[in-house]
């Protein structure tokens, strides 16, 4: 069978990629930066996370969003309270279930967050929060200078598999 990525070639890859999320977090410590963390996986997710607190020196705050939550802005305010946390990671948007009406949400509600929180804002997504996120808060999603990607995107890796198996 052949492997689609190296496994050597992976680790490295992610231990960059990683890396870079950490570089992010801490260029933005002390006023607010959305930053997209893309990972289809939620193990390999939870994979990251461990590896981040080795190259990050920031307290990094984290909420998990239950599939009940309705609104972005509220359930950030209400997990941190008055404090203002070095970085804040939010997980859980793939569970919510009413995902479209939290997203247009948050696109109308985005001034809050430049106005009320003076940390890095990292999302978990996966791609098709990504793609939601395009298409229903284009002014929330363009607040990101770009998404941090810890695996393959879905398309990518049917043309893999796809050029693997003509080969």
């Amino acid at each position: 069978m052949i492997s689609l990525i190296n496994s050597e070639n992976g680790i490295t890859n992610s231990t960059a990629v990683t890396k870079r999320l950490a570089r992010a977090i801490m260029v933005s410590g002390g006023e607010f930066s959305l930053i997209l963390a893309c990972c289809n996986c939620l193990q390999r997710q939870q994979q990251v996370l461990n590896v981040l607190t080795e190259f990050s020196s920031a307290d990094i705050h984290e909420i998990l969003l239950s599939p009940a939550t309705d609104t972005l802005y509220t359930a950030i305010t209400s997990a941190i309270g008055a404090t203002q946390p070095e970085a804040l990671m939010v997980r859980g948007l793939e569970s919510v279930i009413e995902i479209n009406q939290l997203i247009i949400s948050t696109n109308i509600m985005r001034n809050q967050f430049r106005k009320q929180f003076e940390f890095p804002l990292v999302l978990w997504i996966n791609d098709e929060i990504l793609r939601k996120l395009v298409w229903l808060a284009p002014d929330f999603k363009d607040w990101a200078a770009s998404t941090i990607r810890f695996d393959v995107p879905h398309n990518q890796l049917v043309k893999a598999e796809q050029q693997a198996i003509s080969a």
